[in-house]
């Protein structure tokens, strides 16, 4: 299956795999649809030059493909990629920053993803005074003493029955948790596999059922 391209351009919706933020929205014509399929690297059409643009190409900032959906009428696609920087022109992370109107929320839906991928620069990139380098430095055997240390204040917490100890405790887990994925390679892509695989519901019979509730 491949978009429709029988009315001319059809626009691209290109949001942050990990984040799931909306960075940009533009449009392809089918060369830019097939050079992207291609290259694994975002490819559109500029209707101001009329012609076919590389994201990054002279920027830098450069989006790699994870994944290409189709919408319903097939006449739209959303593109999901890791960028190598800003999306927008202006140097801005997502080109949608001009927010007219917002509903009032206390937490950001996307804060696991982000707090993953600090916990992962911060293996590449040092900050001074940086505890989660600290941890990196000492190595697996420092972190694995943090994880238990927090699971038990996490027991410890419930035990009190106290909901704002425990939650906070919870975040402590959380985070050393993160840091011992980020240590070992492991992605928080390959833990939702996981739980996807332990609970996947493949059938309404008994037997699938049973898989799931063993868990």
């Amino acid at each position: 299956m491949k978009p429709d391209f029988s009315k001319g351009l059809i626009p691209a919706i290109v949001t942050d795999y990990y984040t799931k933020d909306v960075l940009m929205l533009a449009y392809m014509n089918e060369e830019a649809y097939e050079k992207t399929l291609e290259t694994k690297q975002t490819w559109f059409y500029s209707r101001s030059r009329d012609e076919l643009w590389n994201k990054g190409a002279t920027s830098g900032n450069t989006q790699e493909v994870q994944s290409i959906d189709l919408d319903c009428d097939q006449d739209t696609v959303l593109i999901q990629v890791i960028p190598a920087g800003p999306a927008c022109h202006t140097g801005v992370t997502s080109c949608f920053y001009n927010r007219i109107a917002e509903k009032e929320a206390n937490f950001d839906p996307a804060i696991i993803e982000e707090v993953m991928a600090e916990v992962k620069q911060r293996k590449t990139e040092r900050i001074e005074n940086s505890y989660t380098n600290y941890l990196f430095d000492k190595g697996v055997d420092k972190i694995g003493k943090k994880v238990i240390e927090e699971a038990g204040e996490v027991v410890i917490a419930a035990k009190n029955n106290d909901k704002q100890e425990l939650t906070n405790e919870v975040s402590d887990l959380l985070y050393h948790t993160f840091v011992m994925m980020a240590n070992q390679g492991v992605e928080l892509e390959d833990v939702k596999q996981e739980l996807s695989n332990r609970f996947s519901k493949k059938g309404n019979n008994k037997g699938d059922r049973a898989e799931i509730e063993k868990w």
